[in-house]
């Protein structure tokens, strides 16, 4: 988000809409400091009410109108310049639904109360009524709606083992993905991926595996990852497994599944996906 305009991201979506004949969902996510402002060189401060006022000017965008917002961190037009308030010449043609990637209470509030779904990730069912509904729920009840008017879709890598000892082998590698996610994927001071696991139970393995990774020893990290940690959040394992995994999660409250298939090659990836789709399908 941060390193787009409102009204650019806009033009994007109705783009994506129409070549997409109305399919278009567009995402949106604040990322982190160590992205926004260690690759893209702009300021991370304040995500929370950044998207706010970019999914108000995005909305009205959408709708067709001129474009005159005054925030405290979008200002259109630029305030003390030359140009006047105008209005896209090209407008959507579809409705965009608009879902936010959000993991900190106070983002997935947010996305409660402003948006049309919401983007998981690093989700276990076991301890999301806490660590996301709770706050999905109080940004509903903010706006006064329902459950039902947000989509819950979580996102999670699917691979198939054939048997114990090809899942323990996939487990080891995903155990240092894991890692580099809780100790390198943000700034010394924010990772949501961190917090994320930490409000889920792991709260001291994930601050022993940061420590590890951030003082250099990256295989030390990795160690200390457990089998749970990795399943708890993916959908790998064996076809009966994953089967019962997503079973979880419908119970839970998913609504929707976004799929991200294994395999060493793009034919490999498709079978992964199509054996996902297939158990998603046949759940009773």
């Amino acid at each position: 988000m941060g390193t787009r305009t409102p009204v650019g991201i806009a033009q994007a979506a109705i783009t994506l809409s129409q070549l997409s004949q109305g399919r278009f969902l567009l995402g949106l996510g604040s990322s982190g400091p160590q992205v926004i402002e260690g690759l893209h060189g702009v300021p991370f401060a304040r995500p929370l009410a950044r998207m706010r006022e970019t999914v108000e000017v995005i909305h009205r965008v959408l709708a067709g109108e001129k474009i005159s917002f005054e925030g405290r961190h979008v200002a259109i037009p630029l305030p003390g310049g030359e140009g006047k308030p105008m209005r896209l010449s090209t407008r959507a043609e579809h409705e965009i639904p608009i879902y936010l990637a959000t993991l900190s209470p106070a983002m997935l509030t947010l996305t409660g109360e402003i948006a049309d779904g919401w983007l998981g990730t690093s989700f276990v069912p076991e301890g999301a009524a806490d660590a996301y509904f709770a706050h999905l729920d109080a940004g509903l009840a903010e706006a006064g709606r329902s459950r039902a008017e947000l989509d819950i879709c979580q996102g999670a890598e699917v691979a198939f083992a054939d048997d114990e000892d090809d899942l323990r082998e996939m487990l080891g590698e995903r155990k240092k993905k894991l890692a580099f996610s809780l100790g390198g994927m943000g700034s010394a001071k924010t990772n949501f991926y961190y917090n994320a696991y930490g409000r889920q139970g792991w709260a001291d393995t994930a601050a022993e595996i940061r420590q590890l990774w951030q003082s250099g020893d990256r295989d030390g990290a990795a160690e200390l990852v457990t089998d749970e940690m990795v399943l708890g959040t993916t959908l790998i394992g064996t076809r009966d497994m994953v089967r019962d995994r997503l079973r979880v999660w419908r119970d839970t409250g998913v609504d929707t599944v976004r799929f991200y298939p294994a395999g060493d090659s793009l034919e490999d990836r498709l079978d992964t996906l199509a054996n996902a789709i297939e158990l998603a399908r046949g759940l009773d």
